[in-house]
C-alpha cells in the first residue's frame, strides 16, 4: 500500500531548510539539497535560481532577503497531495511565517511544493517553489 504521508525523514529535510531561513546557519542546509540538477523558485530576485551554483545563490539572496526581517519563524501545516515513486517523491507543504519587517509585524502564509530524490541513502531536495498565497503587516 502506497504511504498517504511524506515520511519523517522526508519532512525533516524542509524543516531544515525552514531553520535557516529562520537562522542563516549553514550548517542547517548542509547535505539537504541534491548533488546535482537543483532548482529553487523563491519570491526574490532573480527569482529561480539553478544551475551549479544554484544553492550558493540562493543562500546569498536569501540572506540579502533576510536583512530587514528579525524574530522570523515558521509553522507547517499538513503535507498535501504527497506521491513518491522509486528514488523521487513530491508533496506540497503549507507554512506560515512571523515575524517583523521594517519593526512591523507580519504574517505570511503560503506552500512548498518540494521534489526531493534519494541519494546517498537520504532524502534531497532537488527542487522547491513557495508561493505566498497572503501578507497580512501591522
Amino acid at each position: 500500500m502506497a504511504a498517504e504521508f511524506p515520511d519523517p525523514d522526508m519532512l525533516a529535510v524542509a524543516e531544515r531548510v525552514a531553520r535557516y531561513i529562520e537562522t542563516l546557519d549553514p550548517a542547517d542546509i548542509e547535505g539537504v539539497f541534491a548533488d546535482h540538477d537543483v532548482t529553487i523558485i523563491e519570491n526574490f530576485a532573480p527569482y529561480r535560481f539553478d544551475g551549479p551554483a544554484a544553492v550558493a545563490n540562493w543562500s546569498s539572496g536569501m540572506t540579502a532577503h533576510r536583512k530587514q526581517t528579525s524574530k522570523l519563524r515558521h509553522v507547517f501545516g499538513d503535507p498535501i497531495d504527497f506521491s513518491q515513486t522509486g528514488p523521487r517523491a513530491y508533496f506540497s507543504l503549507p507554512t506560515t511565517w512571523t515575524g517583523t519587517f521594517h519593526d512591523s509585524s507580519f504574517t505570511e502564509t503560503g506552500g512548498w511544493a518540494f521534489v526531493l530524490i534519494k541519494q546517498h541513502e537520504t532524502w534531497r531536495i532537488q527542487s522547491y517553489g513557495w508561493a505566498v498565497t497572503s501578507l497580512t503587516v501591522r
